[in-house]
């Protein structure tokens, strides 16, 4: 019995991984497990949160069916983010953009996070995407207050990730690749967080003890909150999303 167990413990990660990376590419149209969160036409159900100071920096906004961030030409900016005005818990989020070699700017997709309009800033963990050295795309950084570090990998707070630390066999596209487009697929339930870049696994991360600590509870971020996509403060970026769209899970 005790080796019966000890398989479950072992198997039941790997198939919840399995089921994130294959949902994504099985959704039917017409099944109302899952719902867009782009329609395609404009940012309703999103919102632009900024500092002041940039409130005349419309970065934000959508190119032909696609959601565009674009900074390139202005580093003279803080983080401008786009916010889901609907918060989540545990579900299945996936989601197709396209980065281009010449953008030097940095991007991610934030869950379970909140902004602070009074404080201009927005706590939460973020899967990051980073055109310049795409194998970063799966690791985690957490935004949230008193707690600024890498996540994924666990590496010592002040220190940094490097590509030896990246899934080897990871595959990633530039536009001028491929068909030009990735498919990220982030899955969270409970503590556990999960990742598939074009259907390879490159995030499997447990934050229990971190997630749901005394600094993410006050915050009222890691387990609950918004989902949000990402230009970094003082960067160059441009950057595409579509096919956005998420299946909650009990």
């Amino acid at each position: 019995m005790k080796i019966k167990i000890q398989i479950v413990k072992i198997l039941f990660p790997l198939l919840f991984i399995y089921m994130s990376i294959i949902s994504c590419g099985k959704t039917e149209s017409g099944d109302d497990r899952w719902t867009s969160l782009f329609n395609g036409k404009d940012l309703t159900g999103w919102t632009v949160k900024k500092v002041p100071a940039d409130s005349a920096k419309n970065y934000w906004s959508v190119v032909d069916g696609c959601i565009q961030a674009n900074s390139i030409g202005d580093k003279n900016h803080d983080y401008i983010w786009l916010v889901s005005d609907k918060e989540y818990s545990n579900f299945i989020l996936c989601l197709s953009y396209q980065i281009y070699k010449y953008s030097t700017g940095n991007s991610g997709v934030q869950i379970r996070s909140r902004y602070d309009n009074e404080a201009g800033w927005l706590d939460g963990p973020q899967i990051d995407i980073h055109p310049p050295d795409h194998w970063r795309t799966g690791m985690v950084w957490d935004e949230t207050r008193d707690n600024k570090r890498w996540l994924y990998p666990d590496i010592p707070r002040d220190s940094w990730v490097d590509e030896t630390m990246a899934n080897p066999d990871m595959i990633y596209y530039y536009s001028d690749e491929g068909d030009g487009w990735n498919d990220l697929e982030i899955t969270a339930h409970g503590t556990k967080i999960f990742a598939a870049l074009n259907g390879i696994p490159v995030l499997r991360y447990d934050g229990n003890g971190v997630l749901n600590d005394k600094v993410h509870q006050n915050r009222n971020v890691g387990m609950r909150g918004h989902i949000a996509l990402q230009i970094h403060t003082g960067d160059e970026l441009k950057i595409l999303f579509k096919n956005i769209k998420i299946r909650e899970l009990k």
